[in-house]
């Protein structure tokens, strides 16, 4: 998958060496030239950086102070260390600092790839577990919803404001783009964190059973009612309620939920006391609620007291930029939970993806990526592994499957090294009409390999099923020293 990468080394040799070599992986690689710039670009508002190369002898500020910075301003992003010393005392203390990974200047682009890959797929995993752990603690911020778009950057600087106030909150967007889980960044990021958090779906409770769900009932208020139950309201106090799709919300109890609001009590059903409560009511709508306001369907003054501070959730097709960053959270987590050894996606059904509107936003994307490592049959998720999104774009998977595009994740599958070039079979036979000797064949597969994989000799070697020092024995002996440049080929030289 292509990532985002900061290279921080005070080396301006070593710096563009690294940014070629992530530019050829397929990365977007940006620089800084010591410890000071990189804390400015790990910190300036907007910036979302994959991974970070950082090189532990720097002036002024060292890697291990960059790292230490980082902490004290909960900036995080998996860390690769690099230096030309590669001593234990080196690598004891940078894994201890908090780096994922080491390596030794010069780095070669095998190791550099393994390393990018086991970072990334690593910090998709954490990242999720992270989520999921501090949802459940009320402790879930703006921090761990990360993004590349613009329009959601600004709805999240509107939600950072909001959670640092107590202004009534309502969130507007399309179903399945993420309003609960805004709600929770806005309870986590302010002074009620780690306090109850209540989530209500006010579509989802029958009519006759709103208010007692909402402000509870005492034992014997109704047919039924065989155990006193205090309500969704009480249940919030101290903390934050989510009211989801409060469009949906029946007239009656829109006159409750409006004194509840204003007096900060609640009248349970068959009850002759009010109860009070302290807590921060976020709402919710998939709908226009003024223009039901307008229709007479929502009560204007509840519609006003809701909407003080409007935030408008972009849908996902206004977001693709996230896409990559959200399918490689998602596959990590259900590759972890269904333990299946599914690491990436193939090239193909990253473009049957991104060509996708997603009228179900970030939820549909989740469950078709979970359905997709349930199907899968290869290490990587193919377009015949999303025949639902296919087939709602009127396209085959199968055809799309034989189309050789790009990895979705340069970093979680093979090392993209090919280039475009024609690619003839080899003639079996000379111009005289007999066969071609095996020599000549031999020489011509080697021959392209080299130019196709752009010098790269590793992996030409792996690629022909040979060892290295074979396939430089055998360009000797089959006088291919000159198209090879007339001296030994090393691993990144071009030889064609």
């Amino acid at each position: 998958m292509s990532a985002v990468i900061l290279i921080v080394d005070d080396d301006p040799v070593q710096r563009r060496l690294l940014e070629a070599q992530l530019r050829r992986f397929g990365h977007e690689a940006r620089t800084a030239e010591d410890g000071v710039a990189a804390i400015e670009a790990l910190t300036t508002p907007g910036a979302a950086y994959d991974l970070m190369f950082l090189d532990l002898a720097m002036p002024e500020l060292d890697g291990l102070g960059v790292m230490a910075r980082m902490r004290e301003l909960g900036v995080s992003v998996p860390t690769i260390v690099q230096t030309a010393n590669g001593s234990i005392e080196a690598v004891v203390g940078a894994m201890r600092a908090g780096a994922v990974d080491f390596v030794v200047k010069p780095v070669g682009p095998e190791r550099l790839q393994v390393s990018i890959r086991n970072a990334l797929r690593t910090d998709a995993l954490q990242g999720e577990i992270r989520r999921i752990g501090k949802r459940a603690a009320g402790t879930l911020t703006f921090r761990d919803l990360p993004t590349r778009v613009p329009v959601m950057a600004d709805a999240i600087r509107l939600g950072e404001r909001a959670a640092a106030s107590a202004i009534p909150v309502l969130i507007e967007g399309e179903s399945g783009v993420g309003k609960e889980l805004f709600a929770r960044a806005i309870a986590g990021a302010g002074d009620r964190a780690g306090k109850p958090f209540v989530a209500v779906n006010c579509g989802a409770i029958p009519q006759n059973l709103v208010e007692s769900i909402l402000f509870g009932h005492e034992r014997g208020a109704f047919t039924g009612a065989t155990e006193r139950h205090v309500g969704k309201f009480v249940e919030a106090d101290g903390g934050t309620l989510f009211l989801d799709e409060i469009g949906e919300l029946p007239a009656d109890a829109q006159v409750k939920l409006l004194r509840a609001l204003q007096e900060g009590e609640v009248d349970p059903v068959g009850s002759k006391r009010s109860v009070k409560v302290d807590l921060r009511v976020i709402s919710a709508t998939n709908r226009d609620l003024f223009q039901r306001v307008r229709e007479g369907s929502f009560r204007e003054d509840l519609y006003y007291r809701l909407s003080v501070f409007p935030i408008k959730v972009p849908p996902l097709r206004a977001r693709r930029a996230d896409l990559r960053d959200l399918a490689r959270r998602f596959l990590a987590r259900f590759a972890a939970e269904e333990s299946r050894a599914v690491s990436g996606f193939a090239g193909s059904a990253l473009a049957l993806l991104e060509r996708y509107s997603w009228p179900g936003n970030v939820r549909e994307l989740e469950n078709a990526i979970f359905r997709a490592v349930v199907l899968a049959e290869d290490t990587e998720l193919r377009p015949v592994d999303f025949p639902q999104i296919a087939a709602a774009l009127g396209e085959t998977p199968e055809e799309l499957d034989e189309e050789p595009r790009p990895s979705l994740a340069r970093d979680l599958a093979e090392p993209e090294l090919e280039r475009t070039l024609d690619a003839p079979a080899l003639p079996l036979f000379a111009t005289d009409g007999r066969l071609r000797p095996l020599e000549a064949l031999e020489a011509d597969a080697i021959r392209y390999a080299i130019r196709h994989l752009g010098g790269q000799m590793t992996e030409v070697a792996r690629r022909l099923g040979i060892g290295r020092s074979t396939l430089y024995r055998r360009i000797k002996e089959l006088g291919l020293d000159e198209e090879c440049g007339g001296r030994d080929t090393k691993d990144g030289e071009a030889v064609a």
